[in-house]
């Protein structure tokens, strides 16, 4: 097969180039997600600063002061309050009315086994809401 006249060939070899890709830098990329950590950081608040104020009965006057206290059991079944049980939200209304009657009771929070400390956290945070401010937690003599 003879080449046509018309067509020139190249005097140099045809050499196909392979192209690199190009490499993303990370620099930019860590730039934006620290300015974006450092805006999320001032923006947002992590923490909710409040106390819940808490005092242990002495072994000597236990039983005088749990006398006329309301004692609110936290278990992993459910919350009970004097021995009936409630819900968290019916808790918390009947210890208000029960604080507007007699502002100074006393109210003993006794948690069982198990119990997950945000449950007990939560419940604390009811109690103080509703205006408990002579707060207890007692423990099973038992553990």
């Amino acid at each position: 097969m003879t080449s046509p006249a018309c067509v020139r060939r190249p005097l140099w070899p045809i050499v196909k180039v392979r192209r690199r890709r190009s490499l993303i830098s990370l620099t930019p990329l860590i730039d934006v997600v620290f300015i974006l950590l450092v805006f999320f950081m001032l923006a947002s608040s992590f923490l909710d600063w409040r106390s819940i104020t808490l005092s242990a009965p002495s072994a000597g006057a236990a039983s005088a002061s749990m006398e006329g206290a309301v004692l609110v059991e936290i278990r992993t079944a459910g919350l009970r309050l004097s021995g009936r049980p409630i819900d968290l939200d019916g808790l918390e209304a009947s210890i208000r009315t029960r604080m507007a009657e007699k502002p100074g009771q006393a109210v003993f929070v006794k948690t069982a086994a198990g119990v997950p400390l945000q449950q007990a956290v939560a419940v604390l945070d009811r109690l103080s809401a509703a205006g408990v401010r002579n707060l207890s937690l007692i423990r099973d003599q038992a553990r």
